[in-house]
């Protein structure tokens, strides 16, 4: 199992590696420095301002090292940059993009790890009964029902809940976020809503092929023929055995809540890590959108080696070599 880590572990950093040359080329060389400068300053900036604004940000830099130099330029300060998580400032504002990052963190885990949990909770019951009452009404109900869900645009939730819920109800708020343990569920209650029943059509029916699949093996139909009752087959045998599908999509997705959710934070107004990533769209801050994508998939490699480790804890059958 060691090696298998260390060869994962190894091809890992081959992918950040990876990643890190993409973005140096998307944000560096089809976007020149000069570029980026105007576009933090306005177009109508002397040239003075644009190299005394590349000076502070470093980049007045050549791109590629030259000869002898291989540590005055930018490639190199990218890559020290990245991978020692000195993020630097941002382009927009000067303001010290580590800084957003842990105040932004927070704010995103408390909507994402809650929604986490409630689709979960939600999802695989669900998923448990459509595959129970398999080719019957209730079965073929459910999978419309979850392929109309899944037609529906996130947008059209968010409205249609801010509409019905916050302005004609006057339920809960449709914007802000308050820290206040007191507050907090009022802020929240809305996006966890949408995010649940935004999901609940593709997560259903996910997890209602994964158990049907297992519902056809060769260990079920003998538990059957043993008289073991349905409802024991579904949770002892069916569930079980379906837990590697199951646990590739959940830990795969783990990772990603401290990215948080890119349209419930900009909707709902939550100063997350997600606002903050449209934020650095809207206004073109480059080095804030550079960062969180380096995050993205570092998160994301990480996630991957988790999800094979974990296929050892639940099947012994499965031999990390």
């Amino acid at each position: 199992m060691l090696a298998y880590l260390i060869r994962r572990l190894t091809y890992g950093v081959g992918v950040v590696f990876g990643v890190l040359f993409f973005l140096f080329v998307l944000f560096f060389t089809v976007t020149s420095p000069d570029d980026v400068a105007r576009k933090a300053l306005g177009e109508r900036v002397t040239p003075a301002v644009v190299e005394q604004w590349k000076i502070n940000h470093g980049y007045d830099l050549p791109l590629f090292p030259a000869p002898g130099a291989w540590q005055e330029n930018m490639l190199f300060e990218h890559y020290r940059r990245m991978l020692t998580f000195d993020f630097g400032r941002s382009d927009a504002d000067d303001t010290p993009i580590a800084d957003r990052i842990r105040s932004g963190m927070m704010p995103s885990l408390t909507l994402t790890l809650p929604l986490f949990v409630l689709s979960l909770l939600t999802a695989i019951p669900l998923a448990l009964l459509v595959a129970f009452f398999r080719e019957t009404y209730i079965d073929r109900l459910g999978v419309v029902i979850s392929v109309l869900a899944m037609s529906v645009s996130i947008l059209l939730y968010i409205i249609g809940a801010q509409y019905l819920v916050g302005r004609l109800l006057h339920w809960f708020p449709i914007s802000g976020f308050d820290s206040d343990p007191q507050l907090i569920v009022r802020f929240l209650a809305l996006p966890l809503l949408v995010g649940v029943l935004a999901g609940l059509g593709g997560d259903v029916r996910f997890y209602r092929t994964v158990f049907l699949e297992e519902s056809n093996t060769d260990y079920v139909r003998t538990a059957r023929a043993k008289g073991c009752g349905e409802g024991r087959i579904m949770v002892r045998h069916v569930f079980r055995n379906s837990l590697i599908p199951l646990l590739t999509r959940v830990i795969l997705a783990i990772p990603f809540l401290f990215m948080g959710s890119l349209l419930l934070e900009s909707f709902f107004g939550i100063p997350g890590l997600g606002a903050i990533t449209v934020d650095a769209i809207q206004g073109n801050d480059f080095s804030v959108l550079r960062t969180m994508v380096y995050i993205g998939s570092l998160l994301f490699v990480f996630g991957q080696i988790i999800t094979d480790l974990s296929y050892g804890l639940v099947d012994p059958r499965v031999r990390l070599e």
